[in-house]
């Protein structure tokens, strides 16, 4: 077994020793959060807002129908 093998070797339970050099771990959020960021503040594309208007519509008849069963 060679020592990277070992070294994943998890079946004590314990943390593997394997870690990132703290740069390359910054440098991985710093993209993770760019790209959460872009999508974040991406438009909403016009089907979704379409299909959002039907199904609040929908909503608010079956809340007419069933005035009872308001949440």
């Amino acid at each position: 077994m060679s020592d990277a093998d070992t070294a994943m070797d998890d079946s004590d339970g314990g943390e593997s020793e394997l870690m990132l050099d703290p740069k390359v771990q910054e440098s991985i959020g710093r993209s993770l959060k760019a790209h959460y960021d872009d999508i974040v503040n991406a438009p909403v594309p016009d089907k979704f807002l379409v299909l959002l208007a039907q199904l609040e519509a929908t909503e608010h008849r079956a809340v007419g129908a069933f005035p009872d069963e308001r949440k």
